[in-house]
């Protein structure tokens, strides 16, 4: 059974993230009590209630969003799952009814099936293929989080895929060392429906890792944008475990199959060395959070000593940087669209907004000491 304590802890850059108002989320939180399965009063059951109520007023992009946190962190039994199956049916309908032409993808690869949403991409393999942006959230995210930025696909004349982490939503993948391995195999099942070889990851979080690790080893992968990646302290760092929230060991555990007591032993190896780090060779644009509980803060200086492509924005909060998610998605859409080249009129409008932003004292500039401002 999770924390309800925790969970509530955790769950507010989630919410922020998915543009749940703070009062509404406070009012669910209000009325839950703990985590008994199905229960009055359980984390599953009263958020899936307030889902319910949005669903019937017409609300499904919104009702989708709390059933999303009532499925979090993890499917754990009928309760959750219930609500991650109520978040899919209820992105559907909301695609439908867009006519942003998104469309599901449901590919199998060596690992298992990976379902998709994804939007822009040529049908046919007529004309010019447009780059494909490939967006995925962390340990605890589903892909339908992504569904106003597929929406805007085709103005920005890309190929826009969202999926999940291994493990997570509707990927039946195990999460393993290998698990990398998923992101080039998804670009090989696209090709001819998007130009592939200019593939830019905005994989966040831990799948920022899995991106990491397949630009190594697929030229294909052009550029990445994250925030919040492990890179090595997180998995080595002996001394950083203790520290690592119960949610987050008890969602690895999860993930791989393993005991929560023996997953960070797993996992000890499974982050980058310098030597690495050092050989990336693709632009890479990281958002980290200076009170960070989940990532150490060795893994954003490991960064700064050895990626070259690096620009680092970094925000005085804590994992996720609750706080600064408006600044955050922004900075993260205009990297990545700098990374692509061209789209000029919208990274001015981007430009704008952020430097509205700063204008105001709410956004940091920063830069590693190879990499110069972080814009």
């Amino acid at each position: 059974m999770n924390d309800v304590t925790e969970l509530r802890r955790f769950v507010e850059v989630h919410a922020r993230i998915l543009g749940i108002p703070q009062d509404a989320s406070r009012r669910v939180l209000g009325r839950i009590g703990h985590d008994l399965d199905g229960e009055p009063g359980s984390w599953a059951r009263e958020w899936t209630a307030a889902g319910t109520v949005e669903e019937r007023a017409g609300r499904e992009l919104s009702a989708g969003r709390f059933f999303n946190i009532a499925r979090f962190p993890y499917v754990d039994g009928p309760a959750r799952a219930e609500a991650q199956e109520l978040t899919v049916t209820s992105f559907d309908r909301w695609r439908l009814g867009q006519r942003a032409g998104i469309q599901r993808l449901d590919l199998e690869l060596s690992g298992g099936r990976v379902r998709c949403w994804a939007a822009g991409l040529d049908p046919a393999g007529s004309g010019e293929l447009p780059p494909l942006l490939l967006f995925s959230g962390g340990i605890v995210s589903v892909k339908e989080q992504f569904g106003p930025i597929l929406a805007r696909a085709a103005r920005l004349g890309v190929a826009a895929v969202a999926t999940e982490m291994p493990g997570v939503g509707e990927n039946t993948w195990r999460y393993t060392a290998d698990s990398h391995r998923m992101v080039s195999e998804l670009l090989d099942a696209l090709k001819g429906r998007a130009d592939v070889t200019r593939s830019y990851a905005v994989m966040m979080s831990f799948s920022g890792h899995l991106a990491l690790r397949a630009a190594l080893e697929d030229k294909r992968v052009r550029g990445i944008v994250t925030a919040g990646a492990p890179v090595r302290d997180f998995f080595a760092d002996p001394d950083w475990r203790p520290r690592i929230p119960r949610v987050t060991v008890d969602t690895l555990a999860h993930l791989t199959g393993l005991e929560p007591g023996s997953v960070l032993g797993h996992i000890a190896d499974w982050g980058l060395s310098e030597a690495e780090l050092a050989r990336l060779d693709v632009p890479l644009a990281y958002i980290a959070s200076e009170r960070d509980e989940i990532i150490p803060p060795g893994d954003r200086l490991l960064l700064e000593r050895h990626v070259r492509g690096l620009r680092l924005l970094a925000h005085d909060d804590v994992h996720g940087s609750p706080g600064h998610v408006a600044e955050s998605r922004l900075w993260s859409l205009r990297s990545a669209l700098e990374m692509i080249g061209g789209h000029g009129p919208q990274r001015a409008v981007l430009g704008a907004a952020l430097a509205l932003l700063r204008g105001r004292g709410r956004m940091p500039v920063l830069g590693g000491p190879r990499n110069g401002e972080g814009r």
